[in-house]
């Protein structure tokens, strides 16, 4: 399928985590042994201990606040520096001087699942035994499994970490993977204000659900205990009116704007409890229930053990279900499958993914308010073709869960890059293999959307449709925004779906193989070559008044008349776009011209070169020729 990544199968066993069937490959082992056979520490070239990797704005050259920051080893900051110390736990992870709590509690809901933990921080690295100054970890990106390989080298002032840091001083595999993290997306600034569900994704591949409290599920104490006791990773956060770099606590001790990890559902005397933690590693709930009080004096030596209570200022406390609900406004469960929120039996579920991005004035259409352009968005269609094995409430269809995630935001921030508003609709067709034009969507509805376009990285939403052939369109809210994105569906029955073409956005990317106006290159016309653009100039003038938009453009760029039937990549169709186009999309009726003739001109050309009609040609120096401007 164009654009795909491929099928894989997942199961819900606890055996098969949601990871691809395929390695990663891996460079630290080789620049290992390299450094040991040199006899020197390894120093990452492409992550430099510099103010480069810091950051580009709060973070900058011109900050003071990097003045007095010192890239040291572990081995300079303390002795005996260990990779892990106990095994790796939610309190190794204390966040410093950045703004990236989302990745903390992430982090910390990924101690809880060692399976998950040691794929994306290998165990068999020291400070010790071949020790070569190099550290590895691995991050799902984007479909695929990926090796970030770092040096040790981590920010200091004092001979304190600047950033993350785990209670115990010698302890430094928190700080290096926040590091890595950092790598990944182009520097530490990068990492600063986010959502937790972005870091769980990146730890596992899997798939995020949101829960409002005020539009909470009544068996939401029920779905959450389950969802941990699957693996799932599970954070919340109270909304704050005022920008999320302005935390405020709150008189019960808790923070707005603050991201926090679930760690435990408990029942215990018949009370719901859940035990959450502050990635700042204190700063906690003074309620009931919280580490002193009263409460705690109703159970048992043995129900308090069961609990691990403790009186600590570590960040960590519990809260019964109800404050919980009360407090916090937003939950979100990152699912190894889909149906981990369901039921106790093994599924087996298949995603399809599909890459793909939106080209302003090609295939960045914005959403369903602008009927004109939304239908030029990227369509795929999906195949459900059976129904669930225990469908619920005796409701038959075909559950499924899509999600929609722009890429390469957060690493673009220094050149300006914000999220974009994103979402989709669903739309149901029949057997149509072909790119849905404009009429199509102004005459049927959609049969499913997501909620709401929002400002996230990702948006995920489920559902359940009959079985048939639909067609999913995603898109910005606003069109001619560009960005990449990846689509996937999860279903519990085996679905497909791949892209679908059009000749509209395909043949219009010709331009960088424009030859001049005609054969001869000589600048002129012969009576039957001006009687044949005559002709062409009548035809094309049809419909046109003035100016016309890009759109109608590539409308009548895709006649096969023009194209001779070639298919092209899409990039190329922006360039036709910036090279004619004013700001509003509109072209006058004289340049419109003037790309049609060169297009044919170029398509003629082509086929006289082409005598064994293969679709190539190979060309002399001398019989290249350069397009005229």
């Amino acid at each position: 399928m164009p654009g795909s990544l491929g099928l894989y199968d997942f199961s819900t066993s606890g055996k098969s985590q949601f990871f691809p069937k395929k390695k990663v490959s891996r460079d630290d082992e080789i620049l290992r042994q390299e450094c040991l056979q040199r006899k020197s520490l390894f120093e990452d070239d492409s992550f430099p201990a510099t103010v480069e990797s810091l950051g580009f704005k709060e973070l900058g050259h011109k900050s003071n606040k990097v003045k007095n920051i010192v890239w040291k080893r572990p081995k300079e900051i303390c002795e005996n520096p260990q990779f892990i110390v106990g095994g790796a736990s939610r309190t190794d992870i204390c966040q410093g001087d950045l703004g990236d709590c989302w990745l903390l509690a992430a982090i910390a809901c990924l101690t809880l699942n060692e399976k998950l933990l040691y794929r994306v921080v290998p165990q068999e690295q020291s400070f010790s035994e071949g020790y070569g100054g190099i550290f590895h970890f691995q991050f799902w990106r984007y479909g695929d499994w990926v090796d970030v390989v770092i040096d040790d080298r981590i920010p200091t002032f004092n001979n304190q970490l600047v950033f993350t840091k785990s209670a115990e001083r010698n302890e430094f595999w928190s700080a290096l993977l926040e590091k890595a993290y950092a790598k990944l997306h182009g520097s530490y600034e990068a990492l600063k204000g986010g959502n937790t569900t972005e870091a769980m994704e990146d730890f596992t591949g899997g798939v995020t659900e949101f829960y409002e409290m005020k539009e909470a599920p009544k068996e939401l104490y029920k779905i959450m205990k389950k969802a941990l006791e699957r693996g799932s990773l599970m954070g919340c956060s109270i909304d704050s009116l005022v920008p999320a770099r302005f935390e405020t606590r709150t008189v019960t001790g808790l923070v707005k704007g603050h991201a926090y990890s679930v760690t435990a559902v408990e029942e215990e005397s018949k009370v719901r409890l859940v035990r959450l933690r502050n990635p700042w590693g204190q700063v906690e709930w003074n309620g009931p229930w919280s580490d002193n009080s009263k409460e705690w004096a109703t159970l048992s030596k043995s129900e308090k053990e069961k609990l691990q209570h403790q009186s600590a200022e570590d960040g960590e406390f519990w809260m019964s279900f109800e404050d919980f609900k009360k407090n916090y406004t937003k939950i979100e469960i990152c699912n190894l499958t889909p149906d981990a929120l369901e039921d106790d039996k093994i599924h087996k579920w298949t995603v399809s993914v599909n890459e793909g991005r939106w080209v302003r004035g090609c295939s960045a259409g914005g959403c369903r308010n602008y009927p004109d352009t939304f239908w030029t968005n990227p369509q795929y269609r999906l195949r459900l073709l059976e129904e669930d094995d225990d469908p619920e409430d005796n409701e038959v269809g075909c559950t499924f869960v899509v999600a929609l995630m722009q890429k390469n935001r957060r690493k673009e921030r220094k050149m300006g890059a914000n999220l974009f508003t994103i979402g989709f609709a669903i739309y149901e067709m029949h057997g149509n293999k072909q790119h849905m034009q404009k009429d199509f969507f102004l005459f049927n509805s959609s049969k499913a959307r997501c909620k709401s376009y929002i400002n996230l990285r990702e948006v995920t939403q489920r559902f359940r449709l009959s079985p048939g052939e639909y067609v999913i369109v995603p898109s910005t809210y606003e069109p001619h925004q560009e960005g990449e994105f990846i689509l996937r569906v999860f279903s519990e029955k085996r679905n497909t779906s791949d892209q679908l073409f059009s000749e509209l956005s395909t043949c219009c990317e010709c331009l960088l193989l424009t030859a001049t106006l005609q054969m001869d290159g000589t600048g002129r016309l012969n009576l039957q070559e001006f009687r044949h653009l005559w002709n062409k100039i009548k035809q094309w003038q049809v419909g046109t008044r003035g100016t016309i938009s890009s759109l109608f453009v590539a409308f009548l760029l895709m006649l096969d008349e023009v194209t001779a039937g070639f298919r092209l990549n899409n990039q190329l169709y922006d360039i036709i776009t910036m090279r004619y186009a004013n700001e509003s999309m509109n072209i006058d009726f004289d340049s419109f011209i003037s790309c049609l003739v060169r297009l044919e001109a170029m398509f003629r050309a082509f086929q006289a070169f082409d005598q064994d009609g293969d679709g190539t040609i190979r060309l002399s120096v001398l019989e290249v020729r350069t397009p005229t401007t």
